[in-house]
């Protein structure tokens, strides 16, 4: 595939169908949860704003790393649960309602967010100078094109068609890993120095991805949540939309350096993933 057109197009697309297919499966209801589980909510919240992006910072000085890869691993910490941490959440037996709402509200809040904890990011790790630039309102109003209006439409379909939004929801869930795997796939297929670049980002996305959900899940047991809660938090603390983390630094940034933390991670989540369920989910 030219790199033109799986940068301006492809990308986005598969980002416009896995958010979309997301929007389905959500309702007004799940954003007013937040009111009505307060605790649960400002916790699981709180490890994925907070939380998330200050364990990233701590692991690239931990690390030594440095340059694109440390901004491509706080790119990585500042991007919102995804898809495919509801149907981890799911499987796990964890609370789902709980994982969606998380997932929703951190989607919306992560298009103000993402643009600030990244530019930062590159301030501090690249230097003002630096020939690769994050401009905050054209980010910021990009995301809310590829991110909340699909997310919007798809929400417009759930109330408006509900027999047939619940219908596509595990061929949505199927698709969406699809697309993760292909962007993924070309993504490494165009990276040169590959093993090069595993063994410089794959010990800090590997290290993220272990910390924080050890993290999101002590914690919710600290506050005494229910074992599904704790369980959905963990998750969501430790599954990152890859697919948004894949597009913005190859769509916006052009930088497969920024992008190789989104892939290790991507391709490590579905392990951690693995043993949620194996853990929790099977025979429970």
């Amino acid at each position: 595939m030219p790199e033109d057109i799986f940068k301006s197009v492809f990308l986005p697309l598969a980002l416009i169908f896995v958010l979309f297919g997301m929007g389905m499966s959500l309702t007004i209801a799940d954003f007013k949860r937040v009111i009505l589980s307060p605790l649960a909510s400002a916790v699981g919240l709180c490890c994925q704003l907070v939380v998330l992006p200050l364990a990233a910072l701590a692991v690239t000085w931990l690390l030594g790393l440095s340059g694109e890869t440390a901004v491509g691993l706080m790119l990585l910490a500042a991007c919102p649960g995804g898809p495919t941490s509801n149907l981890i959440s799911h499987l796990s037996k964890g609370d789902v309602a709980l994982s969606v709402t998380l997932t929703a509200v951190s989607s919306v809040l992560a298009v103000a967010t993402i643009p600030w904890i990244v530019g930062l990011s590159m301030t501090h790790f690249l230097g003002a100078g630096a020939e690769i630039q994050l401009p905050f309102w054209k980010t910021l109003f990009q995301l809310m094109i590829v991110t909340v209006l699909p997310i919007a439409l798809g929400m417009g379909v759930k109330a408006a068609k509900p027999a047939f939004a619940d219908r596509m929801a595990r061929p949505a869930n199927v698709i969406s890993l699809m697309f993760l795997a292909l962007v993924i796939l070309l993504a490494v297929l165009r990276e040169k120095d590959l093993a090069g670049q595993f063994r410089v980002a794959g010990p800090g996305a590997v290290t993220l991805n272990v910390v924080t959900m050890v993290f999101g899940y002590y914690v919710a047991k600290l506050f005494r949540l229910s074992r599904p809660q704790q369980i959905s938090i963990s998750i969501e603390a430790g599954i990152q939309n890859g697919t948004l983390a894949l597009a913005i630094a190859l769509g916006l940034l052009s930088s497969p350096n920024i992008a190789m933390p989104a892939v290790i991670y991507s391709l490590f989540m579905f392990l951690s993933g693995a043993f949620m369920i194996s853990r929790f989910g099977w025979g429970r």
